[in-house]
């Protein structure tokens, strides 16, 4: 007999909770998120009136932004659209059935409150805390490394620079003057050809701190930013993220900048500090040294430069294994350009992208405990 695609309306007296599954990983994840966000409540308390009209609670935008990393959603947008119907992203925030998704709109609003107190790095620290209670993090051994994050700026944003006039009143343009380029809309076409472009000389219109920087030779040059990563070797975990501009010292100016907020929490033994051959210089051996962090830095043996690295560290056994484990730094980098949403970066300026670093890489975090705890339980 053929069924009838008339149905009668059903009264639904269910929560979110009955109907994710209980297996489901994101389950493993949401109570060291609420532990985090329990710990940050006092600072939520300061960012708030105490009168007024209720806004969306920074819990709800926090969790969605762990959300969209989670489930590589592409924009806020998107992520809003999808909380109307999507039970499990409800159930994630404490909402019920019934309750309509918020506007997209919140996140801009709320972004600049969330950067003037700094919630994300101390969302971020919560989330190594209670990895450091479960005594999942090494307190001696690390890693660092460095990649490219392309920006959202274009090519076709970089303009010249303009000179310093030496405080004389900028030239008007010439309304007349036809805009540079061909073709009607927003992508207009633009030739580039036979004209000399660097960060001297021309500066992206779209993004001002973005950066032309190119991974390797022979390959093309884009806008950037720099994303540095800063592990514990035990786990894999990241215990520090930084995001810069894309300039030729940054990997080692970071990594310098990262290693004294480590020995800030680890006064006493020495470290070690796993590092591909980009940080074998002078400066960041000695910077290292001086702040008794052995540099199990990969040796650069081109001659014509020669190693910063002395002979008796690489004869260690140690040395040998942090350059074996360095590797897994990768996979982190793997997962928050692949899941994370940073293969080209979301947002304008490096503080923007630096909150979305410190979320993404706490939502590495999270997953990576979860999937630890569960294999020990």
């Amino acid at each position: 007999m053929r069924g009838s695609t008339t149905r009668q309306v059903t009264f639904l007296s269910v929560t979110t909770d009955q109907l994710v599954a209980a297996e489901h990983p994101i389950r493993r994840v949401k109570p060291f998120v609420e532990a985090a966000l329990a710990e940050l409540s006092p600072v939520f308390d300061q960012m708030y009136a105490q009168e007024g009209r209720p806004s969306i609670p920074p819990e709800h935008l926090l969790k969605a932004c762990l959300l969209i990393a989670f489930y590589s959603i592409r924009s806020e947008r998107q992520f809003c659209e999808r909380l109307q119907h999507d039970l499990l992203f409800k159930w994630f925030l404490d909402l019920n059935i019934e309750d309509p998704a918020f506007d997209q709109s919140t996140f801009a609003k709320n972004r600049d409150r969330l950067l003037k107190h700094d919630v994300s790095r101390l969302f971020f620290e919560a989330v190594l805390n209670q990895a450091r209670q479960l005594h999942l993090l090494s307190n001696q051994h690390f890693t660092v490394d460095g990649t490219l994050l392309e920006s959202w700026a274009s090519l076709k944003s970089l303009k010249p620079r303009r000179p310093n006039l030496g405080g004389q009143r900028k030239p008007k343009r010439d309304s007349r003057r036809p805009p540079p380029g061909k073709g009607g809309g927003r992508n207009v076409e633009v030739d580039f050809h036979g004209q000399k472009r660097s960060n001297d000389t021309h500066v992206s219109s779209t993004d001002g701190e973005a950066r032309l920087a190119r991974k390797g030779k022979g390959r093309e040059a884009k806008l950037n930013f720099a994303g540095h990563l800063l592990m514990e070797n035990r786990n894999g975990l990241a215990v520090d993220v930084l995001l810069t501009q894309a300039t030729g010292t940054a990997e080692r100016e970071a990594g310098l900048k990262m290693l004294h907020g480590l020995r800030r929490r680890h006064r006493k033994g020495r470290l070690t500090l796993g590092a591909d051959k980009n940080y074998d210089t002078g400066d960041f051996v000695a910077g290292c040294r001086a702040l008794e962090v052995t540099p199990h830095v990969a040796q650069n043996i081109n001659p014509q430069r020669g190693s910063r690295v002395d002979g008796r560290t690489v004869t260690h056994l140690g040395y040998a294994t942090s350059q074996r484990i360095r590797k897994r730094v990768e996979e982190i980098f793997g997962w928050l350009k692949v899941v994370g949403g940073g293969r080209k970066l979301r947002y304008i300026g490096v503080q923007r992208n630096q909150l979305w670093a410190d979320l993404a890489t706490a939502a590495y975090n999270l997953v990576r405990l979860g999937n630890l705890v569960a294999e020990a339980a």
